[in-house]
């Protein structure tokens, strides 16, 4: 007979739960077995077992066959007390090249070399793992290679955070760890700490930490390094003094404490002001202010500007968008600007506004339908005066322009097409404006009522199609000083436009193409004039009449052409093996019958002498005439292609080289005038030059009669007045050159912010600096990848080029001159890995003088972003410095001191 206490092995066999898991299941099995072998050993069939209780009074005897009855009744509930947990929660997955070892003793596992561990939601990978699954830790580090050194740095992953420290040690249960020179990305933030505390699940305590933007978190150009961090993952980071060093040197910047809030979603703030010294607003902040993040879709940032002389800014920007249906921005921005002080003779003040809107559709959002938006109008000196401009070429822009539009399509038999869109231009200079409120267009698509529905539509029957076109307009033309005010409709036209154009074509002889064409035309409004002579006032008044009223015009054309192919070979053995010439003649007819019964007639002056007019003048659709118009028109067009041998003499083939893409000849002849029947020749033309880099375009006008002493044109040709055929009356011509130290690559330029105020998409004109967030690079990178370079001197230096030459001639009275002649050129080039030069000018021939000239200078610091731009020389005359990080979340840590050019006030 044996004693055994409670703690021996029944009560373990008690305790002890199955598990579904395969590990367990093994383990459970191998206990029990050990468990009952024992049982079966020790003959308790006839022997009692002696129990020590808790209180020394009694004691309880049971044998083997009650075992089970005992567990049920007697002891089930006080033992379900003291079940313990089990000693694994979750399923474990492990794996490592070189070995894996269980120790079940000490309840261990052992991974070594490209070591793998995976349980609950902790991911670690290391060159060595320890679990002790008794304890619920693990600890994870490096190991050496063959040459001593430290690799498999772990890689400690929970959830979304990641951790790279030397070596860990985490405790499962209790989610707290200790980690030795680990590194974290936190958003845009990298941090390095000697010791790292994990407390929980969401604060981590950090010593001897440094926390950087840059890319290299071991070998930072810069960082900020203090004692004491408490990081909460994606919601904040808490320092206590903190220090800036900039390359392993220690700054005097530094802070007592500092706060950054770290979270992978919007988060609204102040935006910290730019402090600036201008010449005539005194002392200033700009660009401060506060920005929203409304939601996920959309948000706002509030910019204000303050000046000491009492001139002030105020700008809303927004974007907004929703994936697979639309995207857009909107900008609004009014400046009250004061130069000098009140009571100086050179005392002004003016109020200034620009609205920018850009809005697009997804195009498979509903193929159906588009609704689009382009807008950027307001006053027209914004760009010239503004004080916070955003480009400093704007200010170049003689033109706005606007459009926001809405078309739907509608698949009937036949398609109907429909559209809403208002549109707006603003001359700068003139200030002149001019609007449609909205424009409504439709059309029905063409019908051939005499084709059937299935065969080919051959034949001058078949091809009879029409269609049907409305247009109506609610049209303003008005000032900038009347924008937005009653006067602006006063003199507002209203009108809408009905056309049914009727056509058809076909082919005589084999190879001449035939077209003919009717017009149908009726004109809408509900604004007329009538003419009369008042005696009183001795002059003509004009009287508008409201009401509806309407005329209807017709006219007919018809065009013959052919296209005719010829080619000259000079043989295989010269370079130029032959040139293709193409010409395409046609000769063109129209008609158009004389209106008078929409003409009246009225007194010019006192004497009773008579003048026709029609009551539709001035409509926005134009007006009916009372003289029929009948014209014969001619036109060639020509195109020269050449052969030419190939360098490569493995190549068999030769090669075309486009010689003129176009050589254009075009004039008329009025069949109803009796006199100056020939209109000028006008003459176009262009090629593409240098593989394509250059492209060449002219233009002239070919006047085929006299001028007398007056200028006038007389009925005698030029050619008897003695001069030449024809007598040149205006030429023009453009040339534009880009190419890079890519070759055929070609060169793409981004000016964005420049398209958007009206300008240039290219350098040309300098590029854009936005001054309300000058980290984006003023340089084209779009398609730059990043490079390590190992050498001091990189001998690729990146670089481009792009040129712009005009050149006008104008004669028209004989009095020969070139009214403009120009040349305009941009380059940019990478003079050292990261040091980017760029410069833009020109030179105007006729002015005598320099054109727009900007400077680039840009220093790309990894992390940090500086660049110099400086324009020396007009009214423009600017410079700008920039020094700042990159980075979004430390954008207020930097330099921005710049000029503000002169402005003049209208």
């Amino acid at each position: 007979m044996a004693l055994q206490k409670s703690s021996h092995n029944f009560t373990k066999i008690a305790l002890k739960h199955l598990r579904t898991n395969l590990f367990h299941i093994v383990l459970s099995a191998f206990f029990l077995t050990i468990g009952f072998t024992k049982v079966s050993a020790q003959e308790l069939q006839n022997k009692t077992l002696k129990v020590e209780a808790q209180k020394p009074v009694d004691s309880l005897i049971i044998n083997s066959e009650d075992f089970f009855q005992i567990k049920d009744t007697v002891i089930n509930d006080s033992l379900e007390l003291n079940k313990k947990k089990p000693l694994l929660e979750d399923k474990i997955k492990y794996k490592a090249d070189k070995y894996t070892k269980n120790d079940q003793k000490n309840k261990l596992i052992t991974l070594y070399d490209k070591a793998e561990l995976y349980y609950q939601d902790i991911e670690l990978k290391a060159g060595i793992i320890i679990m002790n699954y008794e304890k619920n830790e693990v600890y994870a580090g490096r190991i050496k290679d063959s040459s001593g050194v430290y690799t498999q740095n772990p890689v400690f992953k929970q959830g979304s955070n990641v951790v790279e420290p030397d070596s860990i040690r985490f405790n499962f249960k209790t989610q707290k760890a200790l980690i030795w020179n680990s590194r974290t990305e936190q958003g845009e933030f990298r941090v390095k700490a000697e010791i790292s505390k994990k407390e929980n699940d969401s604060v981590y305590f950090l010593k001897g930490a440094r926390f950087t933007t840059s890319k290299d978190i071991d070998n930072p150009e810069y960082y900020f390094y203090t004692d004491k961090i408490k990081l909460v993952p994606r919601k904040k980071v808490v320092t206590g003094f903190t220090n800036m060093v900039i390359a392993n040197v220690p700054t005097p910047i530094a802070i007592p404490f500092a706060f950054f809030p770290m979270t992978e979603e919007s988060s609204s703030g102040l935006i910290i002001p730019t402090f600036q010294d201008t010449r005539r607003q005194g002392y200033s902040l700009q660009n401060g202010g506060y920005y929203l993040a409304l939601s996920d879709y959309y948000d706002l940032a509030i910019l204000g500007d303050y000046y000491t002389n009492g001139s002030w800014g105020l700008r809303f920007q927004s974007s907004y968008a929703l994936k697979y249906r639309f995207n857009g921005s909107f900008n609004l921005r009014f400046e009250n600007i004061i130069q000098s002080e009140r009571g100086f003779p050179d005392y002004s003040k003016s109020k200034n506004y620009n609205i920018q809107w850009s809005h697009t559709q997804d195009a498979k959002s509903n193929p159906n339908s588009r609704f689009s938006a382009s807008v950027n109008l307001g006053s027209s000196q914004y760009f010239q005066q503004s004080l916070n401009q955003i480009n400093v070429g704007s200010n170049l822009v003689n033109n706005l322009s606007s459009s926001v539009s809405y078309s739907k399509t509608f698949n009937t038999v036949p398609q109907v097409n429909m559209s809403l869109s208002a549109t707006h231009n603003q001359n700068t200079g003139t200030e002149e404006i001019n609007m449609t409120l909205p424009t409504l267009q439709a059309s029905v698509d063409r019908i051939f009522p005499f084709a059937s529905k299935e065969g080919t539509k051959k034949g001058l029957i078949k091809n009879i199609n029409l269609q049907y076109n409305l247009r109506g307009e609610y049209r303003i033309n008005t000032y900038d000083s009347l924008f937005f005010k009653q006067e602006m409709f006063k003199e507002a036209k209203t009108g809408m436009q009905h056309t049914i154009p009727l056509s058809t074509n076909f082919k005589i002889f084999k190879h001449f193409s035939v077209s003919a064409n009717a017009n149908y035309n009726e004109v809408w409004t509900l604004k007329t004039i009538n003419k009369a002579f008042d005696e009183e006032l001795n002059k003509v008044v004009t009287n508008e009449v409201s009401g509806f009223d309407s005329f209807r015009t017709y006219s007919f054309g018809s065009n013959l052409g052919t296209t005719i192919y010829g080619t000259f070979n000079f043989g295989e053995a010269n370079k130029i093996q032959a040139i293709r010439h193409v010409m395409r003649p046609s000769v063109s007819y129209s008609y158009t019958p004389s209106f008078e019964k929409y003409f009246d007639t009225y007194a010019i002056d006192a004497s009773g002498k008579m003048d026709d007019y029609t009551r539709f003048e001035g409509g926005i659709f134009g007006e009916p005439s009372n003289t029929y118009s009948n014209f014969a028109g001619i036109s060639l067009g020509n195109t020269f292609e050449a052969k030419v041998t190939e360098k490569d003499s493995t190549k068999t083939e030769p090669k075309k080289v486009m010689l003129l893409n176009q050589l254009n000849f075009s004039t008329s002849y009025n069949l109803a005038s009796d006199s100056l029947q020939w209109a000028p020749v006008r003459m176009s033309g262009g090629t593409l030059l240098f593989n394509n880099k250059m492209n060449v375009n002219f233009a002239a006008t070919l006047d085929p009669y006299a001028i007398n002493a007056a200028g006038r044109r007389i009925e005698k040709f030029n050619i008897d007045n003695g001069g030449s055929l024809f007598r040149m009356t205006s030429a023009n011509m453009t040339a534009n050159y880009s190419f890079s130290s890519q070759g055929k690559k070609d060169i793409k330029k981004k000016n964005v912010q420049g398209a958007k105020n009206g300008g240039r998409d290219d350098d040309l004109f300098g590029t854009n600096t936005d001054l309300s967030d000058r980290r984006e690079s003023q340089f084209d990178d779009s398609d730059e990848e990043e490079e390590e370079f190992s050498e001091f001197y990189n001998s690729k230096a990146p670089w481009d080029f792009t040129l712009a030459y005009s050149l006008t001639y104008s004669n028209t009275n004989r009095e020969s001159i070139i009214s403009g002649n120009s040349v305009m050129f941009s380059g940019n080039i990478d003079i050292s890995p990261r040091w980017k030069v760029g410069v833009s000018s020109g030179y105007d021939f006729v002015q005598k003088g320099v054109t727009f000239t900007q400077f680039r200078f840009e220093r790309d610091l990894l992390s940090w972003r500086m660049d110099f731009n400086w324009s020396p020389y007009g009214a423009n005359a600017y410079w700008g410095f920039y020094i700042g990080i990159k980075s979004s979340v430390l954008s207020d840590l930097k330099y921005d001191k710049r000029s503000i050019p002169d402005r003049t006030l209208r």
